[in-house]
């Protein structure tokens, strides 16, 4: 008996939860599509709407992450040492290379910003594919849902085209000599171990991450900050 009361009351749980989501989810269709009819937008304005607010939100991104300090200056996006050279970098420090250290960490991201410049086309491309169901979907989503969109359907793609562009910034800037440096200096210290890593896919993976956390904050800015709404559709489309 207690073992049925147990069953009947996790089955009536779940229903609860079940009908919670439910209305969640009706609730947020329902603001969606209130915002596209109180506007007498037609499904195809929203979907350019909203490309446009993704374009202008990449524009804005590669903007201030290829200025210079545009990774070196901002916590949110500023690339740190590799996490598996974290041992390497404590004992370089205790061995006095604090400033190689400084160094190689700002070249990191001196790669990045170089490498951000040009990430912008494929953004742009990648915008340009979003059929009008899915802008009609990210519409009625939470502030980050067309950033979330974006990564979703991009990210590999982006990390295959951004990976030469990094390459070329690694050269530019130096970072491979500084690593170089850094590691030669480590190996030769007695009872260590050779750390090898791979800075190309370092880069590009957390200078990705950083250009998505500054889309993000661009979409969320033009959901809900009526200045940021710089064109006619963005102002028919986010009222």
């Amino acid at each position: 008996m207690r073992f049925l009361l147990i069953v009947a009351f996790l089955f009536y749980s779940n229903f609860i939860n079940a009908q919670v989501n439910l209305k969640k989810l009706k609730s947020a269709s329902n603001l969606g599509q209130k915002l596209i009819s109180s506007s007498n937008l037609s499904q195809s304005e929203a979907a350019k709407g909203l490309k446009e607010a993704l374009t202008i939100g990449a524009k804005n991104a590669a903007k201030k992450a290829s200025k210079i300090g545009g990774f070196n200056d901002n916590k949110l996006i500023k690339i740190p040492f590799p996490k598996d050279a974290e041992k390497m970098k404590k004992i370089l420090i205790n061995y006095g290379m604090q400033s190689q250290i400084d160094k190689f960490e700002y070249l990191l991201n001196q790669a990045a910003e170089e490498a951000s410049a040009l990430s912008l086309d494929i953004f742009i491309n990648a915008v340009k594919k979003m059929t009008i169901d899915d802008a009609i979907t990210i519409l009625k989503g939470e502030d980050n849902a067309a950033t979330n969109y974006l990564k979703k359907r991009t990210v590999k793609k982006l990390t295959v085209d951004f990976k030469p562009i990094i390459k070329s910034s690694i050269e530019t800037v130096g970072l491979t000599n500084s690593w170089n440096i850094l590691t030669a200096r480590y190996n030769a210290i007695p009872m260590t171990k050779d750390i090898p890593s791979n800075l190309e896919d370092y880069v590009t993976y957390m200078a990705i991450e950083g250009l998505f956390v500054l889309i993000e904050q661009e979409e969320s800015n033009i959901r809900n900050n009526p200045k940021a709404r710089v064109t006619a559709i963005l102002q028919r489309v986010f009222k």
